[in-house]
């Protein structure tokens, strides 16, 4: 649960940032409905918070503060795919606000992402701050800036909902690799598990862009070679190819862990002209696959 007691300096906030991320990426990526564009959300929050803080004064909540700017970043985002609904056409009813017990608290906080965008944009977000981060109701009305009344009818409509779609089940067909993504996945992975790099970096464009979320940016053949380098170091990896919210990806796995375990993070890559342009590795931002929807490709699963 938020903070609401202390207060924080500017120079606080990058250091509560750090601490706080992967709540705030739970909160956007339900909020959108990916986890991967959820980051983008996340990342347009952080910089509009950075840019505020020298400004702001003291903060009196700085959680309350930042999950604000996340919400209404997730917003912008919502409205910009053109998918925002009306977010102020609750009727304002003061009721009591359902008790539920902790067996559906847990099936809450565990509907999949695309679930929870079936829900009207109050009524998701006001589940997600209480049923899936453990917020207060004036919590949310701070985040939502919105009325007590309207966030308890939003929270009683939403977790109704999300118990009968619950019930109707997931009958959209599993996503697949298509030959093509599967064989260009597959060269790239058995290249970099074989640790040939030299043949990784013949397949890279010379003005290839990097990624490495929450940690670094880098541009052109000569300074993305080093973190394949660096790759090459360490033995806490083994890809395979796979699919992450019905994208080709790469899959990191713990070679250590048990078979079926889910994978540690990912990797996504961009093709042009039959190179690799772009090179998206979340190996520092690991909570982003704890939301995502992973399939691992099992043809590719032997070791």
């Amino acid at each position: 649960m938020m903070n609401s007691a202390r207060e924080s300096a500017a120079h606080d906030i990058p250091a509560l940032l750090v601490a706080i991320r992967p709540r705030l990426h739970r909160y956007c990526a339900r909020m959108v409905g990916s986890a991967i564009d959820g980051e983008d959300v996340l990342q347009d929050a952080l910089i509009k918070a950075v840019e505020a803080a020298p400004t702001a004064g003291p903060i009196r909540n700085p959680e309350g503060w930042l999950f604000r700017i996340a919400h209404n970043t997730a917003l912008d985002f919502l409205r910009r795919r053109n998918r925002q609904e009306a977010l102020h056409s609750l009727q304002e009813v003061d009721m009591i606000v359902d008790e539920i017990d902790t067996v559906a608290s847990r099936q809450i906080a565990a509907a999949s992402l695309r679930t929870f965008m079936r829900l009207p944009v109050g009524q998701r977000a006001s589940v997600i701050l209480m049923d899936v981060l453990g917020c207060s109701l004036q919590e949310i009305c701070d985040v939502m800036d919105s009325s007590l009344p309207a966030v308890k009818a939003a929270l009683h409509r939403g977790r109704t909902q999300l118990r009968e779609l619950a019930e109707e089940g997931d009958d959209a067909p599993p996503a697949r690799l298509s030959a093509a993504d599967r064989a260009r996945l597959a060269n790239y992975v058995d290249h970099f598990n074989a640790r040939d790099f030299d043949a990784i970096r013949a397949m890279i464009a010379e003005d290839v862009k990097l990624d490495l979320v929450n940690k670094t940016r880098m541009t052109g053949k000569a300074e993305v070679s080093r973190y394949f380098g660096n790759y090459a170091k360490i033995n806490d990896w083994h890809l395979v190819p796979g699919l992450v919210e019905g994208r080709p990806a790469v899959l990191v796995l713990d070679p250590a862990a048990i078979p079926g375990s889910k994978p540690k993070y990912f990797i996504l890559l961009g093709w042009a002209s039959g190179k690799v342009a772009r090179i998206r590795d979340f190996r520092h931002a690991s909570y982003v696959a704890e939301d995502a929807d992973i399939l691992v490709d099992q043809d590719k699963i032997g070791r």
